[in-house]
């Protein structure tokens, strides 16, 4: 098969099409003939030689695709082969084939189109663990989401609305923000030109967010302590911003609030299992019906994987960037 290989780490030229093995599943594990695949800013990191995939783990970069199954390895039940899917994944995703395990499959959500379902996965399954897994999200309560014209952001104002909470977010154009509205945003902030801190107190009548979801680690930590409410909780999913920030404690006891800090790539087969099958619970139901839906930017052929992380890269997207297999268009 052919997949994108990472010779050396680099710019987005490193990234090269390539012929390599084809895998083959093992016990509980699937086989899927891969249509599309997304672009994460974790496919970036370990394309510049910063995010190693964990062991055991393909070398090819993508944590998600859809597709259709191809071949079912030992002790497998519940899909048979030609099943359309989508896959939250390890790696591999930037392939003409993946295996996956069995508990990190997902069916086709009704409606959706079968490559717009490799948008899907990642958002839905991070955004609903550290939304509403671990913060407890709760309808009537304010939700401030960070970049909220990504992936993430997208599917996080959805599935924030969906369950009454009130959404505000951050992005830095008028135009990014008219998108977040159109998707339910209730407070938009301009973070070139606005205080996030203030604005969001303005229009909470000072009480702040509830839950934070935060892309940019130790660059917002303080700020984000300062917009928390009493009982508050921040989610930090991401570390755009930096690695290392000084923490106010006292502000934090003050605020009897709590601090997250998940990734999702390395977690075991265990969790992400469990993180998938609370996701087809309470998500797919959602996409089902039409009250969320998949986001997507533009789609680029999987063999132009350069031009489409410098589309991330340059940060000019809305929802995310797909990558088609050539010849599946």
């Amino acid at each position: 098969m052919r997949a994108i290989t990472i010779p050396e780490p680099g710019g987005p030229e490193a990234l090269v099409w390539s012929e390599v093995p084809d895998p083959v599943p093992g016990e509980g594990e699937v086989l899927v003939e891969v249509v599309a695949s997304a672009v994460n800013r974790a496919d970036i990191m370990q394309r510049q030689g910063f995010y190693d995939p964990p062991p055991g783990a393909s070398p090819y970069p993508g944590l998600e695709c859809s597709g259709r199954v191809a071949a079912l390895g030992t002790g497998v039940s519940g899909w048979a082969v030609g099943d359309e899917v989508c896959a939250l994944l390890s790696g591999g995703g930037y392939a003409e084939k993946v295996v996956v395990p069995a508990g990190q499959l997902l069916p086709v959500p009704k409606g959706v189109d079968l490559k717009h379902a490799a948008a899907l996965p990642e958002v839905a399954c991070t955004v609903w663990s550290n939304v509403f897994m671990i913060a407890h999200l709760r309808p009537g309560e304010t939700v401030l989401v960070h970049g909220g014209s990504s992936g993430i952001g997208t599917m996080a104002i959805q599935l924030a609305k969906a369950v009454g909470a009130k959404v505000a977010v951050t992005a830095g154009t008028k135009e990014k923000l008219e998108h977040c509205a159109r998707l339910g945003a209730d407070i938009l902030i301009n973070y070139k030109e606005q205080d996030f801190v203030a604005e969001v107190k303005a229009a909470t009548d000072g009480a702040g967010a509830d839950v934070i979801l935060d892309n940019m680690g130790a660059k917002y930590l303080d700020r984000n302590v300062q917009a928390l409410a009493v009982n508050g909780r921040l989610a930090i999913i991401g570390l755009q911003g930096g690695t290392k920030g000084e923490l106010n404690i006292g502000a934090l006891l003050g605020k009897r609030a709590a601090i997250s800090a998940t990734t999702l790539r390395a977690r075991p087969l265990t969790e992400k299992t469990a993180i998938v099958a609370a996701v087809r619970e309470h998500v797919w139901p959602l996409l089902d019906g039409g009250h969320v839906r998949p986001v997507v930017d533009r789609e680029l052929p999987m063999s132009d994987a350069p031009a489409a992380h410098r589309v991330v890269e340059e940060s000019g997207h809305v929802g995310k960037v797909l990558l088609i297999v050539d010849g599946q268009n």
